[in-house]
C-alpha cells in the first residue's frame, strides 16, 4: 500500500533584490501542510540562516527520533511492555564537502520509562524491532544508532 504526503514550502527571503548576491537574500521559508500549524524554517546559522527557525538538518533529526518513538510504542504494545514515559536526546553528525555534504550518522538516545521491572530486557530489545519498522530510518543512507536506557516508574497508579 502506498501512502502519499504533501507540503508547501514558500521562500520568504527576498529582501528586494532576490538572489543578486550570496549575502543579499534571506534563508527564511514557511512550510505548510493542510490542517496543521505553519512551520517556520531557515538554513542553519553557519549557512546564513535564522537561529530561531527550524533548519532542514534539525527536521531530519526530529523525523528520525519521532519515527523511532512511534515505532517503539507500537512494538511495546505488541510485546506487552507498558511505557509511561519516553524522551530522546538525539544527535546527528553532518559533514560538509565543498558546497554540499551529507549526514554521516545519527544517534538516538531514547530514555524509556516502563511499569514492570521484569520487562526491562524486552523493553531494551524492542528498540531493534522499532528501528527496522521505522519508515524514515529505512529511507536514509547513513547509520541510525541507538543508545537506549530503560527505567522503571517508581509509582504507577
Amino acid at each position: 500500500m502506498d501512502h502519499h504526503y504533501a507540503v508547501d514550502v514558500a521562500w520568504q527571503g527576498n529582501r528586494g533584490t532576490g538572489t543578486s548576491g550570496y549575502r543579499e537574500y534571506g534563508r527564511d521559508v514557511l512550510v505548510r501542510a493542510s490542517g496543521k500549524p505553519d512551520l517556520a524554517g531557515s538554513a542553519d546559522v553557519p549557512f546564513r540562516g535564522a537561529a530561531d527557525r527550524w533548519n532542514p538538518e534539525e527536521l531530519l533529526l526530529a523525523a528520525l527520533a519521532q519515527c523511532h518513538l512511534l515505532s517503539y510504542l507500537h512494538s511495546a504494545v505488541q510485546h506487552g511492555v507498558v511505557v509511561v514515559g519516553y524522551t530522546d536526546d538525539a544527535v546527528g553528525t553532518m559533514e560538509q564537502v565543498g558546497q554540499g555534504g551529507r549526514f554521516t550518522s545519527v544517534t538516538l538516545r531514547p530514555r524509556v520509562t516502563i511499569t514492570d521491572a521484569a520487562m526491562t530486557d524486552v523493553a531494551l530489545a524492542i528498540h531493534a524491532e522499532a528501528s527496522e519498522n521505522c519508515f524514515i530510518a529505512a529511507s536514509v543512507s547513513f547509520p541510525v544508532l541507538h543508545e537506549p536506557v530503560v527505567a522503571v516508574a517508581d509509582d504507577v497508579s
